[in-house]
């Protein structure tokens, strides 16, 4: 009766309420025999007993789950997911610390890619540190103290660096597509590189950014946002600034000799104290 009444449409009931048709095992005491787990089965014995799920501890309630849906026990199913989620530890979105973040370099290779992909780096202060070739796509690194650190040939795409400070920072053959770089400041950065290796930024929300005296030859700024951006006397030697929006962007004392211009939108923009004078077939479409 233990195993037949509480659940009567469960497996388990149907081969007791039908043994002849089941043509269940016994041993020379009568006992029947099951080909399962006695340690998981003992729950689901107890639970048809008096309606209570009570599971010592050391089992796996996945264990247990796997042996009541074998059996059919359909109202155990639902107690035993609901207590295998309440004991799962809660998912931790905190920031990764300095301290995190440089045990992680430490223990890997200078010659392997450190995927942070997504990670959630805010506000922490990852200055003056080597973080080349680091793929940070998507990752939060929004009001972060990146100060002097080198992201040579890092991978910043769709990466949210809104208020971080990046002031002389290595930014050489760095990838920057469609990231949040909204109000951070990028002060006497570096993205030129020798070798031709041209940093990226295209598509790039560099809304009132403060990059002031930085080398950005051949940077490619493509439909980018740099409106109320702060460029003076940066070197946009070569730059693609096409299709860039420069409204109210103070470019005074720049370098734009050989830089394309063309499409950008440069409404209010400041063009006082040029190095070489802006040629209209830089401007015009």
């Amino acid at each position: 009766s233990t195993l037949v009444n509480k659940e009567p449409d469960s497996m388990l009931a149907h081969m007791f309420k039908d043994k002849g048709v089941w043509g269940n095992k016994q041993d020379h005491r009568g006992a029947f025999l099951i080909d399962r787990s006695p340690e998981y089965f003992e729950p689901i014995l107890n639970y048809l007993r008096h309606g209570q799920l009570i599971v010592n501890d050391g089992i796996n309630l996945l264990g247990v789950l796997e042996e009541a849906r074998f059996f059919g026990i359909d109202s155990l199913i639902e107690h035993l997911e609901v207590a295998i989620k309440n004991s799962q530890p809660p998912e931790d979105h905190s920031p990764i610390s300095r301290k995190e973040f440089v045990r992680f370099l430490l223990a890997t290779p200078t010659k392997s890619e450190l995927r942070c992909q997504g990670l959630n780096f805010s506000g922490a202060d990852l200055s003056r540190l080597d973080l080349r070739y680091i793929n940070f796509k998507m990752a939060n690194l929004s009001r972060c103290n990146l100060a002097h650190a080198n992201l040579c040939c890092a991978n910043l795409e769709r990466a949210d660096l809104s208020g971080s400070v990046l002031d002389c920072a290595n930014l050489q053959g760095v990838k920057m597509l469609c990231s949040n770089a909204e109000g951070a400041s990028l002060k006497l950065c570096n993205f030129e590189d020798p070798s031709g290796l041209k940093a990226n930024l295209e598509g790039a929300n560099l809304k009132g950014v403060d990059m002031e005296g930085s080398q950005m030859t051949g940077i490619n700024l493509r439909v980018a946002t740099l409106k109320n951006a702060k460029l003076k006397n940066c070197n946009l030697r070569g730059a693609t600034l096409a299709g860039t929006d420069l409204e109210n962007c103070d470019l005074s004392g720049c370098d734009l000799q050989e830089a394309n211009l063309r499409g950008s939108n440069v409404k209010g923009a400041i063009f006082e104290e040029m190095l070489t004078p802006l040629h209209m077939s830089q401007s015009v479409r």
